[in-house]
């Protein structure tokens, strides 16, 4: 009697069991855009630095403008990066500009619209003049305040945050390496012209592009043929990875030699079947250090299997909070037929007017060779094992399909 297939759930937690953070490096700011913090960031700086201006106007003493209309002695100018170095006194003001330090003395930011300028005298009039346009030192954030925790993402908000806090370097997680490898006599490389009975790789690309947005490096080992000298020649040139991700051959038919001849090489098979469709025959197992993931070499089947089960191995390896995996609800637009024995990851897209739950619609075709209808797709509904038909406006669950 044949094995039972391994659960998806089952599957993805053997694959995640020991994955953690790899090593850290501490990169420049300019370069730490979507990497992943590995030590908090506490700021080195108080900011604003000094009590500024935020408005364009006049640096006065509140007192000397509590009665209207009043004339003030313009002393000086504060730019920024420009400061007036004296002291305001009684009847006098500074002319300032937004962000400029607020001279000593001054206690007050007087709009330029409330003001006409003759000379060295500025006349303070109207009938609503408010003084309180100064962002006090310190009002966004003061030196010593931890602001950034580790494993948050670097984003354009927090580069800022953190460039603005003093830091010119950070300490981050390693990207994880993944080197992909195509297999099969039928493929030949994107841009040449298919010989009878072959076909144009491209499960490769849209694999990389993936876990290349969820943090990984990406490293393409090209297109291996149907022997041993040839798969083990590429594999050999996955040596520096930590992820191998073959793309095809990973069953057991007579061409299928992906498992085979890494076995030979030390690999540890952990399971090759998978209770799922698109993608029955995903293969797992550990070569010394080097994770491998084998994909099914159908297209829809590869990048399916490739989100749910290599992105969030790349995530945990890259040291990400944020679980990717994690499915969301949305209202079945049209009716769904009941499920087979095997999770179904139907193709399908998502519309909504922000009000209640998203509707989701499947696409028209949930063949696994076919592409055009994935590239449609904006989410994959997940239909449990032997799941009941669906209504519309039954509630399912959805997972985001973010390549």
């Amino acid at each position: 009697m044949a094995s039972p297939l391994l659960s998806v759930e089952e599957a993805l937690a053997r694959i995640l069991a020991d994955a953690s953070p790899l090593g850290t490096e501490r990169i420049t700011i300019d370069a730490a855009h979507d990497r992943i913090l590995a030590e908090p960031l506490a700021a080195r700086l108080t900011q604003p630095p000094f009590d500024a201006s935020a408005m364009d106007g006049y640096a006065v003493r509140a007192a000397d403008v509590a009665q209207l209309p009043a004339k003030l002695t313009v002393i000086g100018e504060s730019a920024a990066g420009h400061p007036f170095f004296g002291r305001v006194g009684q009847g006098e003001a500074v002319r300032i500009f937004t962000g400029a330090p607020v001279p000593e003395g001054a206690d007050g930011i007087v709009i330029q619209e409330h003001t006409t300028r003759e000379g060295a005298q500025v006349l303070v009039q109207g009938d609503d003049v408010q003084t309180d346009h100064i962002r006090p030192r310190g009002g966004d954030f003061r030196e010593g305040l931890r602001l950034l925790d580790a494993g948050r993402r670097l984003g354009p908000r927090e580069l800022s945050l953190a460039a603005a806090m003093g830091h010119g370097e950070v300490v981050v997680y390693r990207r994880p390496k993944v080197a992909i490898l195509s297999t099969g006599d039928e493929l030949v490389r994107p841009g040449e012209t298919p010989g009878t009975g072959q076909i144009v790789a491209s499960n490769h690309l849209g694999v990389g592009a993936m876990v290349r947005g969820f943090g990984a490096e990406v490293i393409q080992l090209g297109i291996a043929r149907d022997t041993a000298e040839s798969l083990n020649a590429h594999v050999a040139r996955a040596k520096d990875a930590d992820i191998l991700v073959t793309i095809g051959g990973a069953s057991v038919g007579d061409h299928d030699l992906v498992a085979p001849v890494l076995s030979k090489q030390g690999m540890e098979l952990a399971f090759w079947k998978i209770a799922m469709r698109p993608g029955k025959p995903l293969m797992s197992g550990r070569l010394g250090n080097l994770r491998v993931i084998g994909l099914p070499g159908n297209p829809v089947s590869a990048l399916v299997c490739a989100r749910v089960f290599l992105v969030p191995l790349v995530e945990h390896l890259a040291g990400r909070a944020e679980a990717s995996e994690a499915t969301r609800l949305a209202e079945a637009a049209v009716a769904i037929e009941a499920n087979g024995p095997r999770q179904h990851y139907m193709r399908a897209t998502l519309a909504g007017d922000g009000d209640g739950l998203p509707r989701v619609t499947p696409v028209r075709s949930q063949d696994s060779s076919l592409l055009s209808p994935l590239a449609i797709a904006d989410c994959l509904i997940v239909r449990s094992p032997k799941s009941p038909a669906v209504v519309p406006g039954e509630t399912v669950r959805v997972l985001p399909l973010d390549f």
